[in-house]
């Protein structure tokens, strides 16, 4: 509309100015810029010089009006709008110097005086030298520096190799399993990371039997884990006599692809089990029907034994029974860190009501399936009473606490989905339209989940999941029904439950009033948000982030203590994934502030701005958050304030396992030939006793003593050692704060002097 306007006005200028003119009555045809119309220009010029003053003001008047609407053009970067400038101004009265950019020869001299073009060299004007920051030789030292450290560098390239049938070879099924274990089960770990491949090992085997339990078929699971040797035995159906071998060994084979004999299956790929066989040192499976048994036995995926359909010479109960040892060749050393394995048991619980699965001889089983999960999740620790739904297919529990955030457990046919997907979208769809329709209301979404802590269960028939591991469901059909269920459902309990209905109102309220109080410190503070949003003083950035997809999925960001440390970080970090936040020193400790005082705090502000969760933890820029202070005592405090900062107001991110702990060498022994860094005092004694007694050890007591060059190797994808953030229930959070964060009290003081070391043992 403005462009339009400001053409009109320049055709109203130029006619006027025309009309003042009676001598000026040449006109230059809209072909004026071709070559054909040089000689019309011509002409048109030499009866310009025969003006009078009046034509002259004239053709200044026709200039201003064309400079109005190429002004209008150059704006709106319209060639058409351009072209017709140009017929404007070459149909007013021309003059004997350009105008609206053309010259007497039509050529387009717009751009002949613009600011950015470049002036005119000199003569006898020299180049200046480019400055270098380092000389060619100090440049070639670096390069065969890097070259030095390629993973690759042993290896000889055979330019004239043989491509023939001789090379082409086949893999079968388990070989392939083994040669690519990270299709199959994501990440291999040593046992320390509740998402390591012998977790999913175990997983897949259990989730069969759950299978088993979902279809009608036996009510026990028992399990042992001893010495790394795992034995579960179920008592469902029984794999199918027949089969047994080539359900365990043949991709694509299983019971699971009938929709009739698992209708709500976790595992619909038939990958499973051949991938616990391939990946296992021992692998065994007996199934047992009606008094008749099959066994096969493997060895890293190749059978060395079989039993086909043996008569019992005593009668068992129906099922199946698997064996089986992780195998070390891939996997390396490795052992099962049994709290985690007590949870994933604990989850299959809740989600199998009145399914008893035992560990070592301990039972865990549910009655009351997410309602339970919460109750021991919270203990107490809730604003209302647990809410439950429970549906043929949907069951979800809720509640809200004073804490800060959001929490949910989400599961698709028992299998735990850590990173969430289709179902957990609907259902906080669903569950702000439940609220607003309930209260008749429109509250803002973060006001109704702010504190929410929830869990929810999905029966998904065919479900598609992101990955071999399931942690993410993809199923989009699916969407609208949970809307619809979890809004009508959360709407039919608030109804039979006012006095919860009423502290749930009042909660959101509460949120309100906080959003509100948040929103005027960030606005105190948006000043000086301002003059960091360009540039972030302690924050030496990456190239890629989260919202990068593929490219930002390693992405990360070291949290330091002072310069020292990140100096020795930024040398050796690859920029394209890993970012430095560098303290000034210890935090301020933020143990039972309010959440706006956590905006007051310039430093804290820089961190979250730095994170990208000053206004919402979905904003986060990197996929993991890494603590890295040094290994004394005040590095360990500057850990214990940054956990407290995000225990108390990003709880989510521990939760969903974005915090992390870098783990870096205490002890260098080196000899002349060779230098060894220990993580622990154990690894320093091997290594002594490896090089011999002229060795020489060496204690890192800071980040800021280990070189760029050393620190490279601490941090590069396959050597990096990270412990991640884990907290085994919900409800321990308040209570560890308040022990080790809080005020100082009688028991904690006893717990110090009892557990505290001295320098010279954390120094030996």
């Amino acid at each position: 509309m403005g462009g339009k306007t400001e053409s009109t006005k320049a055709e109203s200028v130029k006619k006027t100015a025309v009309s003042k003119s009676s001598s000026a009555k040449a006109a230059v045809k809209k072909t004026a810029a071709k070559p054909a119309a040089k000689s019309t220009a011509k002409k048109t010029t030499k009866s310009t010089d025969k003006t009078t003053a009046k034509t002259k003001a004239a053709s200044t008047a026709a200039k201003s009006g064309a400079a109005v609407a190429r002004k209008t053009a150059t704006a709106a970067k319209s060639a058409s709008t351009t072209k017709n400038v140009v017929s404007r101004a070459s149909t007013t009265a021309a003059s004997k110097k350009p105008v609206a950019g053309i010259d007497e020869n039509g050529t387009f001299r717009a751009w002949d005086n613009a600011k950015t073009k470049a002036a005119p060299k000199k003569a006898g004007e020299e180049k200046t030298a480019v400055k270098r920051g380092t000389t060619a030789e100090q440049a070639a030292k670096k390069l065969a520096a890097a070259q030095a450290i390629d993973p690759n560098a042993g290896i000889v390239t055979k330019t004239n190799a043989a491509y023939d049938d001789a090379q082409i070879k086949h893999l079968d099924a388990l070989e392939h399993i083994r040669l690519r274990s990270g299709m199959y089960i994501g990440r291999l770990g040593d046992g320390s990371n509740q998402n390591d491949g012998i977790y999913v090992l175990l997983k897949e085997i259990i989730d069969n039997s759950i299978d088993e339990y979902i279809m009608g078929n036996g009510n026990r699971i028992d399990i042992q884990i001893l010495e790394n040797r795992v034995k579960v035995r179920d008592y469902g159906r029984g794999i199918p006599l027949n089969s047994v071998v080539d359900c365990v060994s043949q991709i694509n084979t299983g019971g699971k692809y009938d929709s009739d004999a698992f209708q709500f299956s976790i595992g619909m790929n038939g990958v499973g089990t051949k991938a616990v066989n391939a990946l296992s040192s021992e692998f065994k499976v007996i199934s047992i029907r009606d008094g008749y048994a099959t066994e096969a036995v493997f060895k890293q995926g190749k059978m060395i034994s079989h039993k086909n359909t043996v008569k019992l010479a005593k009668p068992m109960k129906n099922g199946t029974y698997f064996e089986f040892v992780p195998d070390e060749e891939i996997f390396g050393k490795y052992a099962f860190n049994m709290e985690y394995v007590e949870k994933r048991l604990r989850n299959y619980a809740y989600l199998n009501t009145g399914l008893t699965l035992t560990l070592n001889g301990q039972p865990y089983s549910s009655q009351d399936g997410l309602l339970d999960l919460l109750k021991d999740e919270l203990e107490s620790d809730t604003i209302y009473d647990i809410g439950s739904y429970t549906g043929a297919h949907l069951q979800f529990a809720f509640t809200h606490t004073n804490a800060y955030g959001e929490n949910y457990f989400s599961f698709v046919n028992g299998q735990f989905t850590s990173d969430g997907g289709t179902h957990l979208a609907a259902f906080r769809e669903g569950f702000i339209k439940g609220v607003n329709e309930f209260f008749q209301e429109n509250y803002k979404s973060e006001d109704i989940r702010e504190g929410i802590t929830a869990a929810v269960l999905v029966k998904v028939k065919d479900p598609i999941f992101e990955s071999q591991t399931k942690n993410k469901l993809g199923n989009t059909e699916i969407r609208s029904w949970i809307v619809a269920e979890v809004q009508s459902g959360l709407d039919d309990w608030l109804h039979k439950n006012p006095k919860a209905a009423e502290m749930l109102q009042k909660k959101i309220e509460a949120n309100e009033k906080l959003r509100t109080e948040l929103s005027a410190v960030k606005k105190q503070s948006k000043e000086a948000a301002k003059k960091m949003s360009i540039r972030i003083p302690k924050l030496d950035d990456c190239r890629y982030h989260l919202e990068d997809g593929v490219k930002g999925e390693n992405s990360m960001i070291f949290i330091t203590e002072g310069q020292s440390a990140s100096g020795s970080i930024t040398h050796a970090r690859d920029a394209n994934y890993q970012a430095i936040f560098s303290l000034r020193g210890k935090p301020e400790n933020m143990y039972g502030k309010k959440q706006t005082d956590i905006y007051k705090n310039d430093e804290l502000l820089q961190l979250m701005m730095a994170l990208g969760i000053e206004t919402s933890t979905e904003n986060l820029k990197y996929s993991k958050i890494v603590i890295a202070t040094d290994a004394d005592n005040d590095g360990f405090h500057i850990r214990n304030l940054l956990l407290t900062f995000f225990l108390g107001y990003f709880e989510e991110l521990v939760t969903s396992g974005r915090i992390w702990i870098l783990e870096t060498p205490l002890f260098r022994v080196r000899n002349k030939k060779e230098n060894i860094y220990c993580y622990s005092e154990k690894e320093r004694d091997e290594a002594q006793a490896k090089l011999g007694k002229g060795s020489e050890t060496s204690r890192f007591k800071g980040l800021g003593e280990i070189s760029g060059d050393e620190f490279k190797q601490f941090i590069t994808p396959d050597k990096i050692r990270l412990t991640p953030v884990e907290i085994s229930q919900l409800k321990i959070i308040p209570q560890l704060l308040a022990f080790y964060m809080g005020s100082n009290t009688p028991e904690r003081r006893e717990f110090i002097e009892k557990n505290l070391l001295s320098n010279s043992e954390i120094d030996a």
